[in-house]
């Protein structure tokens, strides 16, 4: 990264306001190199495509809108470069990782947050049966079954500072056992295995960590947290965990014995299976018995609706997926939200119980919430999902340069930080469009608006932190 870029701001709040379209023709001439196949350069293609991902709305982020939006570019170089041209993307995820990587580590020195790798997937709704990897699968973002294509993500979060870094495509089995229609939609043949999507989370984190990628510790829901080999995996990488899990997993108490049972009676099998010598214990039973001097309240964070609070419980407790010879000793973290109707979370960790304090362990698990968030800008402010493509090549292209955008809006909102605490990402989309396509009095226009909208957030910010102040002292009371 040049020393010059590092030190520009897209836009200055105060005084005179500059903006530069080099400012992000640099930033793509970062990543130039990535854009080459063969002796070809694809960066003013790429510089273009970004351009048209920053100004298309929601359900409009496609070629032909490009085209009509950006000045000098064609539908046919954007088909091209997306579905065609082998320019590397995965050299340009792993260029935007270091990169995400470095922005964080400066922040996590600034604010003392630990940087976390947070894994989680996302369904783009598809129609049509063409599309690679599309079936009847369930839709997280509608919360039930529909036609989709799903992919599994990796983002970096630091504070509130977060941005998708890696992804796969979840190919599910009817694809993986029909290789003409893998064939079809352009899936590598080395690429046509079965990979759960745990599998796949692990695959991404093998890859980030040989890529020098740095983080402190590895979230995700309980999808995640649920999966034994993706834990063990984890921990044979020796990094630190907080995975979420689901309120039926179950846990010993005590460290259990595993063994073949002694044969008991001449009569029947000899036993051949392993078996836990003591019973485990549901998580949603267990939290029914903490006694109330037990749960710590700790306050997390400010939020847009007053404190982060949260009530904390951490125990020692052990893990056994019934097929290794030992249990494995976990961390069970339960958090409960400060209402009057609350919420509880469940998650495992293999760091140890007093190796990070009750307040830590409940940073770690709020922080999987900016995962959602990115998922929701990447979507609704860069196109995420309005992609019509159908093959392989290019999927990843077009989320590659998608999460190439949000790495862009990231380094803006961070770089204006102290000038405009309450920038949003889709605020800074808006600047972006405005100093690609706008006039100064444009900009000048949309300044004064945005200024007298956090003004007003933030007067209701200060309403949220009173009422909550009064609630808790009533319910304390």
């Amino acid at each position: 990264m040049s020393q010059t870029r590092s030190e520009k701001k897209i836009f200055e709040i105060s005084g005179n306001i500059t903006l530069s379209i080099d400012y992000i023709k640099e930033f793509v001439s970062d990543f130039k190199g990535y854009f080459r196949a063969h002796r070809f350069d694809n960066s003013p293609t790429a510089f273009n495509y970004l351009k048209g991902l920053f100004i298309c709305e929601k359900g409009q982020g496609n070629m032909e809108r490009m085209e009509e939006e950006v000045a000098n570019s064609e539908y046919r170089a954007y088909q091209h470069f997306i579905s065609n041209s082998n320019w590397d993307n995965e050299g340009l995820l792993i260029g935007i990782g270091k990169e995400a990587s470095e922005l964080l580590a400066n922040q996590k020195q600034l604010t003392n947050n630990k940087t976390g790798y947070i894994i989680d997937e996302s369904a783009h709704l598809k129609k049509g049966k063409n599309s690679i990897a599309v079936a009847r699968q369930y839709a997280g973002v509608i919360g039930k079954v529909d036609n989709c294509q799903v992919g599994v993500y990796a983002s970096l979060v630091n504070g509130s500072d977060a941005t998708i870094i890696n992804e796969r495509i979840f190919i599910p089995k009817k694809w993986i056992e029909d290789p003409e229609r893998c064939e079809d939609a352009g899936i590598p043949e080395y690429k046509q295995f079965f990979k759960t999507k745990p599998e796949l989370a692990l695959e991404m984190l093998k890859q980030d960590i040989s890529n020098g990628i740095k983080f402190d510790w590895i979230g995700g829901d309980g999808l995640y947290g649920h999966n034994s080999d993706l834990c063990n995996g984890i921990d044979a990488l020796n990094m630190f965990f907080v995975l979420d899990v689901h309120k039926d997993e179950t846990v010993y108490l005590e460290e259990p014995i595993i063994s073949v049972p002694e044969r008991t009676s001449k009569f029947g099998k000899t036993p051949t299976k392993l078996k836990a010598d003591k019973e485990a214990i549901r998580l949603d039973v267990l939290q029914k018995d903490i006694p109330a001097n037990e749960w710590k309240r700790e306050y997390i964070r400010d939020s847009t609706s007053g404190k982060l609070m949260r009530d904390v419980y951490k125990r020692e407790v052990w893990v056994w997926d019934g097929k290794e010879e030992t249990a494995r000793k976990r961390t069970i973290i339960i958090t409960k939200t400060v209402s009057l109707k609350p919420e509880l979370k469940y998650s495992y960790s293999n760091g140890g119980i007093n190796e990070y304090s009750h307040k830590e362990y409940a940073y770690f698990v709020c922080q999987r919430y900016w995962i959602e968030r990115t998922f929701d800008d990447a979507k609704n402010e860069l196109g995420m999902s309005d992609y019509q493509v159908r093959k392989w090549k290019g999927w990843h292209n077009h989320h590659a340069m998608v999460i190439m955008a949000s790495l862009f809006i990231m380094k803006q909102k961070i770089d204006n930080k102290t000038q405009v605490p309450l920038l949003s990402f889709r605020d800074a989309r808006i600047l972006i469009i405005l100093q690609l396509f706008g006039t100064p009095e444009d900009v000048e226009k949309r300044l004064e608006q945005m200024k007298k909208r956090h003004k007003k957030r933030d007067d209701d910010i200060k309403l949220k932190f009173e009422i909550q102040e009064d609630f808790l002292k009533n319910l304390t009371s």
